[in-house]
């Protein structure tokens, strides 16, 4: 196997939000592996935009409606 400098990280998801993920990945034609990094690439580049890696309100569940 090639060494394309990625790391592989094991992730346990939710149903829901394995499902959520991968209809949104197929909407974007993304893997949910892409959807699932590109994703991540998008949260950082808005934290490094914003400036500051603390949320105003700490403890706090986003309120996600995919249960």
């Amino acid at each position: 196997m090639a060494d394309n400098g990625k790391k592989q990280v094991p992730l346990r998801l939710s149903e829901g939000l394995y499902n959520a993920i991968a209809s949104w990945a197929e909407d974007d034609f993304r893997s949910v592996n892409g959807q699932i990094e590109y994703l991540l690439t998008e949260c950082v580049r808005q934290r490094k935009k914003n400036g500051s890696p603390i949320p105003k309100q700490l403890d706090v569940p986003p309120d996600l409606d995919i249960k």
